[in-house]
């Protein structure tokens, strides 16, 4: 599958600006990592890009839609990466894809409701203020703060580096995403 398959297969799902941002944002954010780490930067994207992309259009079957969608196109792993994108669904994490766009989820969203809140936007927000927020649990109070600390354990990766790691991908894309 190619992002611009992808994309199309996104809108036709999704329609909401917050919602198609936010894939936007775990989308940079994977392909990023994918980079840093040698993984396949495109399947990585796409992963992000989709993990939610029949959320809207059918709240009460997600993401067992997409994941159809992607077994029938082939893509069994970004498949199941989508399927086990959070962890009360019982979907075991084999592959570091997997890890990651847990990892990467809640804590991108979490990160952008941060900006959002400040005059400065993501401009000048340090991981700090981010764990500080996490421990308000008024806060984006939907944002499962157990998903957050679980994905970050998977990956692996320490949670204030992971933290400016995203800060710094959603930096450099600023100005498209508008925060």
């Amino acid at each position: 599958m190619t992002r611009d398959e992808a994309r199309a297969l996104l809108t036709s799902m999704t329609q909401s600006a917050s919602l198609l941002r936010h894939m936007r944002t775990v989308e940079l954010v994977m392909e990023a990592y994918a980079l840093q780490l040698g993984e396949p930067a495109d399947r990585w994207a796409i992963a992000g890009l989709l993990h939610d992309a029949d959320y809207e259009a059918h709240p009460d079957r997600h993401p067992h839609v997409i994941v159809g969608k992607l077994r029938d196109a082939g893509e069994e792993e970004i498949a199941h990466a989508v399927s086990a994108h959070y962890t009360k669904w019982g979907v075991p994490y084999e592959s570091r894809l997997d890890k990651a766009l847990l990892a990467c989820d809640e804590l991108t969203g979490f990160i952008v409701a941060c900006a959002q809140v400040r005059p400065e936007g993501i401009a000048t927000l340090e991981a700090k203020s981010v764990i500080k927020k996490l421990k308000d649990k008024g806060f984006a109070a939907k944002v499962d703060r157990e998903e957050v600390y679980k994905g970050v354990e998977l990956f692996g990766v320490d949670l204030t580096a992971h933290i400016a790691f995203i800060i710094e991908v959603l930096k450099q894309n600023k100005e498209e995403l508008g925060i």
